[in-house]
């Protein structure tokens, strides 16, 4: 394998049929730098959708940001056949990718738990990267996150509640409409009481500081209002892949909530996360 030679990942592959040219490998793998990162991506994110479709199979309901307030568990929904059969997908398929890996690198396997999987596939990535079987491997787990994420959220349509409303005089409250396959046009943020106060998710960072800036400067105050956000929120808010969310929630140290089995991120931690990273693309 040259550094010359064209990209055979999923994301090269799916981008060709479409008509966009395959990008070239990185040297010494069968495939380029994006779509390496984005298969460990993947992987990582994978770790985090059997735990959330093992939610839905339980009977839990598929979440949404909340602020934190008081209150008893989420309301159940019924026990969900399509997140059993992912997760038992998800088992199988990594199960045999990393019987690969340790049969051909004379490796221990690991147990067959998605978390032990998906870290020993992460450990190994670079290999399956140069294998050649690199370009199926690509394929099967984005297939599988794919999967995963509609088995984990469920719900073709959902609102998620941002605060009151930060216009002057305005007493209604925000929320964020999130449709199944709406993220490319930019799902907008309105007003219940006023459909005219809207604004587009690409506008939320100011719009939240705007908020924050109008409630009570008393610390308690604050703490009762703060808010917090799943992975699945920051993804459409910042248009950024579920796997990056989980990636930068560990390397940033987000602050975090665990309600119902489900985790919550500080929402001011991750705005400034994005900032940052935003402000050093400029």
């Amino acid at each position: 394998m040259t550094a010359t030679a064209l990209c055979h990942g999923e994301g090269c592959r799916t981008g060709h049929a479409g008509g966009r040219p395959r990008r070239r490998t990185a040297d010494g793998s069968r495939l380029c730098r994006p779509c390496r990162e984005h298969f460990a991506a993947g992987l990582t994110e994978l770790a985090h959708l059997y735990e959330e479709c093992g939610r839905v199979l339980g009977g839990a309901a598929p979440g949404s940001l909340r602020e934190r307030t008081t209150g008893g568990d989420l309301p159940g929904l019924p026990f969900n056949g399509a997140a059993a059969d992912v997760r038992a997908k998800m088992v199988s398929v990594l199960g045999s990718w990393s019987g690969l890996v340790a049969q051909q690198r004379g490796f221990t396997s690991p147990p067959r738990t998605v978390a032990a999987l998906t870290a020993f596939l992460l450990r190994n990535a670079d290999w399956l990267a140069a294998h050649s079987a690199a370009a199926e491997a690509t394929e099967e787990i984005a297939r599988l996150v794919r999967a995963g994420r509609r088995a984990a959220f469920p719900d073709p349509a959902r609102s998620i509640r941002l605060g009151d409303c930060p216009e002057p005089g305005c007493s209604g409250a925000l929320a964020l409409a999130v449709r199944a396959g709406a993220r490319a046009e930019g799902p907008a943020i309105v007003c219940a009481a006023d459909p005219g106060h809207r604004w587009t998710s690409d506008q939320w960072s100011g719009l939240s500081r705007s908020m924050d800036s109008a409630r009570e400067p008393a610390a308690e105050a604050a703490a009762k209002t703060e808010r917090w956000l799943t992975a699945a929120d920051i993804a459409q808010l910042w248009h950024t892949p579920t796997g990056t969310v989980y990636r930068l929630a560990s390397e940033e140290r987000w602050r975090r909530r665990n309600r119902a089995g489900r985790t919550y991120y500080n929402e001011s931690d991750v705005r400034d996360c994005f900032d940052r990273r935003a402000a050093a693309r400029t």
